[in-house]
């Protein structure tokens, strides 16, 4: 299996068997708190993304990039976007078709390994709303590009981004113990580390892969919010672990 199979079924395991918090679908309260304009979504653990990030979504194309879960995109649909969900993980993509299902909305799911070719034709999009997932993928950089070339001119890119300290540190968060990248691919201590702790294949990104390669497809960064892992000695000391970024085309 390539890493991306195994980080996927990794993640469906954790949604069966775990109840794991990113692929815990909004309930049908929340969904009618959205119809009415009652609203909050996250790209990263902690903080809400300011809403002013987003503009109107009435009639906007959306697409959620690895964004499965039933959390954010029937939020949005309810905020009258006309939405697509791509993810790589099919107990994520099943909670889509639930909620869509339940509450008697459209939404367009798709399959698919975002480290390869985004199957959508170029300047599809108004939004690209990307939470925190690149940390399951070895280059980032492919990813900024291909959102670029599927957004219109003006589109609004929004990511969670994780920062290298998360790879720094040992289990307990205490210590420095491992050098970057942070890459269990190249380095079987990090792999080891992973398997111990049951997190999939995870890697570290530069904040010059991230912002930088944000920059290089051709976005302008528009905003910059720190957040924190929500939970662990590293949040309970307020350092911040995460970024969430918007850029536009």
């Amino acid at each position: 299996m390539s890493y991306q199979d195994i980080n996927a079924a990794t993640i469906n395991r954790w949604i069966k068997e775990e109840d794991w918090e990113w692929g815990r679908a909004i309930s049908h309260e929340e969904y009618i708190k959205a119809l009415n304009g009652d609203w909050d979504v996250k790209l990263t653990p902690v903080k809400f993304v300011p809403h002013e990030w987003f503009g109107n979504f009435k009639d906007k194309k959306l697409l959620g990039l690895a964004s499965g879960g039933g959390q954010q995109i029937p939020i949005f649909t309810a905020l009258g976007a006309e939405c697509t969900v791509l993810d790589y993980s099919d107990e994520q993509l099943e909670n889509e078709k639930i909620v869509a299902e339940r509450e008697n909305y459209k939404v367009n799911i798709v399959k698919a390994d975002m480290t390869k070719a985004l199957p959508f034709e170029d300047e599809s999009f108004d939004i690209i709303f990307h939470p925190v997932s690149n940390c399951y993928i070895e280059s980032v950089e492919p990813v900024f590009k291909e959102c670029y070339r599927i957004l219109k001119k003006g589109g609004i890119l929004l990511c969670g981004l994780g920062t290298e300290i998360n790879y720094l540190v040992d289990e307990n968060e205490e210590q420095i113990v491992f050098s970057m990248p942070f890459n269990p691919l190249k380095n079987e201590e990090h792999r080891e580390f992973l398997e111990k702790l049951d997190c999939g294949y995870q890697f570290s990104h530069t904040l010059s892969e991230q912002l930088g390669g944000q920059l290089k497809a051709g976005f302008i960064l528009t905003n910059i919010e720190d957040d924190t892992n929500g939970a662990g000695r590293l949040h309970e000391m307020n350092i911040p672990a995460y970024i969430m970024t918007r850029a536009i085309k």
